[in-house]
């Protein structure tokens, strides 16, 4: 659904080993090659006559080759070509229902009242300062506040919240060092907040409409335009 994601991802990991290279040894080229035992049969009754199909088995056995290998081929060509943030859509109770109420401090002074944002689109990313797909993630936050600002009131609004064991000196560290930051930061260092949503894992971001009801979960580091993409598909919908 998404470029999907910074997602995705990725989106945040989603097979493959070649398939195993089909038929025998030299024998089932049917080139007279190595016929050990001076013509005595390699396991298909060919027998001292290399040539023979045997009644067709060999054309099915290279017809059969070759489909495996232009499939396998072709997985390899998708997955080479994959982005690794799919934006992973994940289930949760939650989605087509009221978001929880939060109500919680900013870190540079205010207060969050997600029931008080109805009327906008939110997104809701859980932050942890040292978490490591976070950091590499954060880039993409970055260009979706952009892009997302750049839209007007047709825009979400973003909102980092900042998750344990975190504290203020790090998590100002971490946008110091990163940049971005320039959208609302939310303390939630009691995990209050990451409970009420059922959080297992940072980063999560979650989208929550204009009336206030939870779209969508991601579980992957998103990709701007993949979350940028799915948003515009979630406000058509609703329009009709």
């Amino acid at each position: 659904m998404s470029e999907l994601i910074d997602r995705t991802s990725p989106a945040d990991g989603v097979l493959d080993e070649p398939a195993a290279r089909p038929g025998g040894g030299d024998g089932d080229r049917g080139d007279g090659g190595d016929r050990r035992g001076g013509g005595g049969g390699d396991g298909h009754g060919d027998g001292a006559n290399p040539d023979r199909t045997d009644g067709g088995r060999f054309p099915i056995a290279a017809v059969a080759a070759g489909v495996v290998a232009v499939v396998v081929a072709v997985m390899f060509f998708v997955l080479a070509g994959a982005d690794p943030r799919t934006d992973d859509e994940a289930s949760s109770p939650l989605v087509g229902k009221p978001a929880p109420e939060v109500q919680a401090e900013l870190i540079d002074g205010g207060v969050f009242d997600l029931a008080r944002r109805r009327g906008s689109w939110v997104v809701l990313n859980f932050f942890q300062s040292t978490c490591v797909p976070c950091m590499r993630e954060h880039p993409q936050l970055v260009e979706l506040a952009e892009q997302q600002r750049a839209l007007g009131t047709d825009g979400a609004e973003l909102y980092t919240i900042a998750s344990p064991p975190d504290d203020d000196d790090a998590v100002r560290t971490f946008f110091d060092t990163y940049g971005g930051g320039d959208w609302p930061i939310v303390r939630d260092y009691q995990g209050t907040i990451g409970v009420k949503f059922g959080v297992s894992k940072y980063p999560e971001t979650w989208i929550i409409d204009d009336h206030g009801v939870v779209r969508q979960r991601l579980i992957s580091e998103i990709a701007a335009d993949g979350v940028s993409s799915l948003i515009r598909q979630l406000q058509e919908l609703d329009a009709g």
